[in-house]
C-alpha cells in the first residue's frame, strides 16, 4: 500500500473542491479531510470496493464543511449543512443532478453508524475513514509504513482539540444532532485513545 499509488482525481471539479476547502477550512481541517480521502481510497482500493474517485474526494473535502462558522447552519445538522454547501458547489460544476444528490448522501451517511458498502460504496468508505480518523477505529488495519506516510504528508496539527471544540459547540447548541450524541456517548475519551495521534 502507496500513498502516491492511490486514485487522485484530476479535471476542473477536483481541482476546485481543494480550492473552496483550502479557503474555508482552517489547516488542520483540511488535512483531516484530505486523510479522509487517502483512508478511504486505500480500503477501497484494499477490500476491491469499486468506487467513484471525484465522487468520493470531494464528498471528503466538504464533509466537514459544515462545522465552519459561515456554513454553521442554526437549523440542521453540519453533515446536512455540509451535504447542501456540496450541491451547491457540484451545481456550480455542472453535475448533474442525481450526481449532485449522490455528493449530499454521502457527506450526511458519513455520520451514520454503518453505511452498507452494496447501497453506497462512497458513503460506506468515507464513514469508515472519518471513524479511522476521528476516534482511531481500524487504523491497525493499515500498514505502519503507510500510517505513517500519510501522517508525515498531511500532518494531523491540534485537529483533536479544534474537532473536539466543535463537536461540543454543535451539541450546545444542536442537542439532538448527530454531533451531541457523539460527545454524550464519550466522544472525548475515544479521541484521545486515537493511536494516529500518539507520539511516534
Amino acid at each position: 500500500m502507496s500513498l502516491d499509488a492511490l486514485p487522485v482525481p484530476g479535471g476542473t471539479a477536483s481541482a476546485a473542491a481543494l480550492d473552496v476547502a483550502t479557503a474555508y477550512l482552517s489547516p488542520a481541517l483540511l488535512n483531516h479531510s484530505l486523510r479522509a480521502y487517502v483512508w478511504a481510497a486505500a480500503r477501497g482500493t484494499a477490500d476491491g470496493i469499486p468506487f467513484d474517485a471525484e465522487l468520493l474526494y470531494t464528498a471528503a473535502l466538504f464533509h466537514d464543511i459544515g462545522l465552519v462558522p459561515v456554513f454553521d447552519s442554526h437549523t440542521v445538522a453540519f453533515e446536512e449543512a455540509g451535504g447542501h454547501v456540496a450541491q451547491v458547489f457540484a451545481a456550480g460544476a455542472g453535475w448533474a443532478a442525481e450526481r449532485r444528490e449522490r455528493l449530499s448522501e454521502v457527506i450526511v451517511r458519513h455520520m451514520w453508524p454503518r453505511v452498507e458498502v452494496s447501497a453506497d460504496p462512497e458513503g460506506h468508505l468515507l464513514a469508515r475513514a472519518t471513524a479511522t480518523e476521528v476516534i482511531g477505529k481500524g487504523a491497525d488495519d493499515y500498514p505502519a509504513g503507510f500510517r505513517a506516510e500519510v501522517l508525515e504528508r498531511y500532518p494531523r496539527l491540534d485537529l483533536a482539540g479544534q474537532f473536539l471544540a466543535c463537536f461540543r459547540s454543535q451539541a450546545t447548541r444542536k442537542p439532538g444532532s448527530s454531533a451531541a450524541g457523539a460527545v454524550r456517548s464519550g466522544l472525548a475519551g475515544r479521541m484521545a485513545a486515537n493511536p494516529l495521534d500518539a507520539p511516534a
